[in-house]
């Protein structure tokens, strides 16, 4: 997966990037740009955090906007920006750049409808200490130029209000909250968010510390030892105000919980993706059944059942001291299967692997891609970043069967292939900014894992198809988590029994579910499926002519299009031009 985008503020703004474009890029890419740098300059504005994270380098120094009147300013900014993109769209001719331009005040549209329902339905609530580590950790990456992480401690005493003009953020979050208090409407932060939010604050505190250590900054010190003082008033402050009235369902508004599908790129209604998900999980048990009986015969197992199976492979778990090593090993496999078997065009630069920190881990508990800045890449690599927690690795993640799947998704020719191409190739701004949502990056990476499948061995096959297992449970788990028709408890049970998590992994998955990112999870079937059924649908049309590698280089091409334009693309650009041959 790729990192969760922080829900709430930032979830509602697309990320952006920095000044300056491509001058070898084609023309109708410089035109897509520049119609782009309005949204650029929003995101700096509203959300300089992600916009460092992007490659912004002018937001470096900038934290967060909490100040008051932040949802009328937001919106009067962005419908600017609409009305000024629907301008250039009626007179613009160039196809690529309309479709750009579609992409661009869509993506508008959608954050100010993502604003209006959460001021409309939210009480405003804020989880300080992961806001401020992920905006630290923007710019103390290690990818990043000493130029840039020398501007941290600026970011970090802005946090603290030891600048003038700047305020303490965490009196500015409490004051977002406050003003909205009076409004029983507003539906309240879940229970267990705000515990975990009370849980982690040393935790990211911490992180911090270590973040500036590692980069062998100074004068961070007093900053931080203001921020920490802080931290420790807010944690305080939501034990005793916002935990008493958190709400003790995660059950979202229905109107809430549906903008998290359509911002996630889920286009079908949520009973009709459970019915697509149940039917589809039920056919790769038996798959899983059948391939299972085979490996417990080969290795001498007193169970065939596969969930049993699962559980006794886990073990053959890979030292700690070895896992770095394991993994790039395990890389080199899968690339040369990639080139054996011409799946797609390999880029040469390499992927990065390395365990993430404990404050890493709480901010994403789940292996992911650190993707690389798409603006101003100036050799920054994408990183697969392994959880690291204070209890250690999960082992569901340092296995050597689980080892085939993850890599593929998380690295190549999944996560890091999709950006590694988006930044050798070159694409225009919308298509790898704007366009991006879950169910076009993950489906991609679940494709990915689906396509090397059949390579691999029968422990390597027996996790794929347990993990397509356990991202079609969640098509239909996430959904009935969120509109009443599940409580956690029993979706906890369910993944341990039927898809043979760990306790500890089917923790994080019903947290995600419930608070960490609503319908983000109901993505990766999604968008899997859409890829699939394009493919075949491709296939189809060409029959002798259809060439995989071909196929899959088109895909990458055109940056993270969304599912339906993709279609659009594939039909009017790739078939045409193979029938042609």
């Amino acid at each position: 997966m790729i990192k969760l985008i922080l829900i709430g503020v930032l979830s509602a703004i697309a990320a952006t990037a920095g000044l300056g474009y491509d001058n070898n890029a084609p023309d109708w890419v410089r035109k897509s740009n520049e119609a782009a740098q309005p949204m650029l300059d929003f995101m700096a504005k509203y959300s300089p955090e992600s916009a460092s994270e992007e490659g912004i380098e002018e937001a470096d120094e900038r934290v967060i906007d909490l100040k008051p009147g932040l949802y009328e300013r937001r919106r009067a900014d962005g419908q600017k920006i609409i009305r000024d993109l629907q301008t250039k769209k009626e007179t613009e001719s160039d196809p690529k750049v309309r479709r750009d331009l579609e992409l661009l005040i869509a993506a508008q549209k959608d954050g100010l409808e993502t604003d209006r329902l959460n001021r409309e339905l939210r009480l405003p609530f804020y989880d300080v200490g992961l806001l401020v580590f992920d905006g630290l950790h923007a710019l103390l990456d290690p990818r990043n130029s000493p130029d840039r992480q020398a501007k941290a401690p600026t970011r970090l005493n802005r946090y603290a209000g030891q600048e003038p003009g700047f305020e303490p953020i965490i009196e500015l979050a409490k004051a977002r909250t406050l003003e909205m208090l009076g409004n029983p409407a507003l539906v309240r932060p879940y229970v267990e968010e705000v515990n975990e939010a009370i849980s982690n604050t040393q935790i990211y505190l911490d992180g911090i510390a270590e973040l500036f250590r590692n980069a062998k900054l100074t004068g961070w010190e007093d900053g931080y030892a203001a921020l920490t003082r802080q931290l420790q008033i807010y944690k305080r402050w939501m034990q005793e105000q916002v935990l008493p009235q958190a709400r003790r369902t995660n059950v979202l508004p229905a109107a809430i919980y549906a903008d998290n599908l359509k911002h996630n790129g889920v286009l079908i209604d949520p009973q009709t993706l459970m019915e697509r998900a149940r039917f589809e999980f039920v056919e790769i048990q038996d798959e899983m059944r059948t391939l299972a009986a085979i490996i417990a015969q080969q290795e001498h197992l007193s169970s065939a059942d596969y969930r049993e199976v699962i559980r006794t492979l886990k073990h053959k778990a890979i030292a700690s001291d070895q896992l770095l090593m394991f993994y790039k090993n395990r890389l080199q496999q899968i690339e040369q299967l990639v080139k054996e078997h011409k799946i797609v065009t390999l880029p040469e630069r390499p992927t990065l692997i390395r365990l993430g920190s404990p404050a890493e881990t709480a901010q994403e508990p789940a292996p992911h891609m650190n993707p690389p800045r798409l603006i101003g890449n100036h050799g920054e690599y994408g990183e697969f970043v392994i959880p690291n927690g204070q209890n250690g690795l999960d082992e569901d993640f340092i296995n050597e069967g689980e080892s085939w799947t993850l890599t593929a998704h998380e690295a190549r020719p999944g996560h890091d292939l999709q950006f590694t191409s988006m930044v050798d190739n070159g694409v225009s701004i919308a298509r790898s900014i704007f366009a991006d949502n879950s169910a076009n990056v993950e489906g991609w990476a679940v494709y990915m894992e689906s396509v090397m499948e059949p390579y691999e061995p029968l422990e390597g096959q027996l996790f794929s198809l347990d993990d397509r297992l356990l991202r079609i449970a969640r098509a239909f788990l996430d959904p009935m988590l969120n509109l009443g028709l599940m409580r956690p408890e029993e979706a906890k049970a369910f993944l341990i029994n039927e898809v043979a998590l760990s306790e500890s992994d089917a923790t994080e998955e019903v947290n995600r579910y419930t608070f960490r990112a609503p319908g983000q999870a109901a993505a990766y079937f999604y968008g899997y499926m859409s890829l699939r059924e394009l493919r075949e649908r491709t296939a189809l049309a060409l029959g002798a002519k259809f060439d995989e590698k071909a196929y899959h280089d088109f895909i990458l091409s055109q940056g993270l299009l969304p599912l339906d334009l993709m279609a659009d693309a594939v039909f009017e650009e790739f078939v045409p031009r193979y029938q042609a041959r």
